[in-house]
């Protein structure tokens, strides 16, 4: 199985520090009518819509591959959660993969798989079955990759077509998160050259109020000031009903070279990510997941940097290689990354005047511990000599800490560890 069952809950040692990081931002959103009354009600739009429309299916063409198979993923039990059609994954060539449009990688091949780092342990989840399209019992052939395909509903959802799949630009990112409506709970550590990081993150099905808004919990590689040159390399799990059309957690990708100006994307939306697994599609739906005083499970992700090509890699669960952000895309990463964090955001975009009620992680705060809060555990980075080691100065930051709010700690089991998350809205959070 792609998922982990923990039964022991640790310990908590509370680390609190004040310091502001890196806020990341996302388009808002638009509600969508349906596919069928586009159709009907196409020769009555104004001449702008028409056009909207022509622009949406060119894209559209440009990001769906030809596939060789399609696979409907079956859903019905979780009927309340998924959209009713459920995802099409389609199983598209290798190289004709949308990485493969950029100039650089045409006529390309995917790399080999590189070095491993030493120490990575191998008692994790092995399977690549944590997602709901994978229990239909269909899978894609060798020589393609499953790649969730995008819908014109799902491009009518997006404040801007142009910008589909990708996070507002800002002028500058701001190292202060506290007036951007995006709040967070995080770990992190800095101060030294990081080669990638690896961690364990509990799945949850968090509520998210509107379609303005999102839930996730992620790891991110952040080179770079805080400015326009901002690098960053993200992995995870959202929930984002703008993006995906209904509220199931979901496994992501992103990446910028320019603090999400003109580069990058989530998942696989642009030429950037080179995936190279025949078995996991990046932005289904993740199952199973985690309930209040019940079974809690895990997805392990690890993100590092090939010694030998450059490249940045993915890897789930153990040993599970997902593919790579080839190192030409970025600046800063080229080299190193400055800083490692771990953690929840969500969107709060104050509806009525009022504090979101927007879940972070499993809705519950930090001190309710095992089985109730959300956690990451076992929590390190890679140094210079691509060997995954662990913290040594994990630093935790909850900036709405009446709202959401995170606790750290560590032992032998977990090693490095935070609870974090909490539900938004409250007497405390009005």
């Amino acid at each position: 199985m792609a998922s982990s069952s923990c039964n022991i809950s640790p310990p908590i040692i509370p680390i609190f520090v004040f310091f502001l990081l890196v806020s990341s931002s996302f388009c808002p959103v638009r509600s969508s009518e349906t596919g069928s009354l586009h159709a009907k009600n196409q020769t009555f739009r104004p001449e702008v819509e028409l056009q909207k429309l022509k622009t949406i299916r060119e894209l559209l063409n440009k990001i769906n591959k030809p596939p060789i198979k399609s696979i409907q993923a079956i859903l019905s039990y979780f009927a309340p959660l998924i959209s009713p059609d459920g995802d099409i994954i389609d199983c598209v060539l290798l190289h004709h993969q949308p990485a493969f449009d950029h100039p650089r990688l045409k006529g390309q091949k995917p790399l080999d798989p590189p070095e491993r780092p030493s120490g990575v342990n191998p008692n994790g989840m092995g399977g690549e079955d944590f997602q709901l399209w994978s229990m239909s019992g269909e899978s894609c052939p060798e020589g393609t990759i499953p790649i969730r395909r995008t819908s014109e509903e799902d491009m009518l959802r997006a404040s801007s077509v142009r910008r589909f799949g990708r996070k507002r630009p800002r002028r500058r990112v701001r190292r202060d998160s506290t007036s951007n409506g995006h709040e967070h709970a995080v770990g992190y550590v800095s101060g030294d050259q990081y080669y990638g990081a690896k961690a364990s993150i509990n799945v949850w099905t968090p509520r998210v109020s509107n379609q303005y808004e999102f839930s996730l919990s992620q790891m991110w590689v952040i080179s770079g000031s805080f400015g326009d040159d901002l690098n960053t390399i993200e992995a995870g799990w959202q929930v984002s009903p703008e993006l995906y059309g209904d509220n199931y957690p979901r496994f992501f990708t992103y990446w910028t070279t320019d603090a999400y100006q003109a580069t990058g994307c989530y998942n696989l939306l642009c030429s950037g990510f080179v995936q190279t697994n025949n078995r996991v599609a990046i932005g289904a739906a993740i199952s199973p997941t985690s309930s209040y005083n019940g079974g809690q499970f895990d997805i392990s992700l690890l993100i590092w940097k090939d010694p030998k090509h450059g490249n940045w890699w993915l890897e789930f669960g153990s040993g599970v290689l997902v593919g790579y952000w080839p190192s030409f895309l970025f600046t800063h990463l080229r080299d190193h990354a400055s800083m490692v964090q771990f953690g929840g955001e969500v969107v709060n975009s104050r509806a009525g005047g009022f504090h979101t009620s927007t879940e972070m992680g499993s809705g519950h705060f930090a001190g309710q511990g095992f089985g109730k809060a959300s956690y990451f555990r076992n929590l390190q980075v890679v140094d210079w000599d691509n060997n995954l080691i662990p913290l040594s100065n994990l630093r935790v930051l909850a900036d709405h800490p009446n709202c959401y709010d995170i606790e750290g700690g560590i032992n032998r089991v977990w090693g490095n560890y935070f609870y974090y998350g909490g539900p938004g809205r409250n007497v405390k959070c009005p």
